[in-house]
């Protein structure tokens, strides 16, 4: 684990917002079209898209006290809208960057 917060924090928050997509793909999206349940959506999705905002919110310091490129920002978006996406990049970006640190 790295001692790094922004790290640490933005790790927490991609996991959070991978997790509430797979629910609202795989659980609430079944439930409302399979069960008649929209309230699964509505509420789930809104879940989701707080969780999206703040996945954008906790990127901004890899970019600019990390100092990460461009290229890794389309990798963020690309990941954020993939379903697994953010937990493939959690494990590739963060523990590449955990390894540059030498933790």
């Amino acid at each position: 684990m790295t001692n790094d917060p922004i790290i640490r924090r933005f790790r927490m928050v991609a996991i959070a917002e991978g997790i509430s997509f797979l629910v609202l793909l795989f659980i609430a999206m079944p439930m409302k079209y399979l069960m008649d349940i929209p309230m699964a959506v509505k509420l789930v999705g809104w879940i989701h898209g707080v969780l999206f905002i703040w996945y954008w919110v906790a990127a901004v310091p890899l970019f600019t006290k990390l100092g990460w490129n461009g290229e890794r920002v389309i990798g963020l978006g690309l990941a954020s809208i993939l379903p697994f996406g953010t937990f493939v990049m959690e494990r590739r970006w963060l523990r590449v960057q955990r390894s540059l640190e030498g933790t």
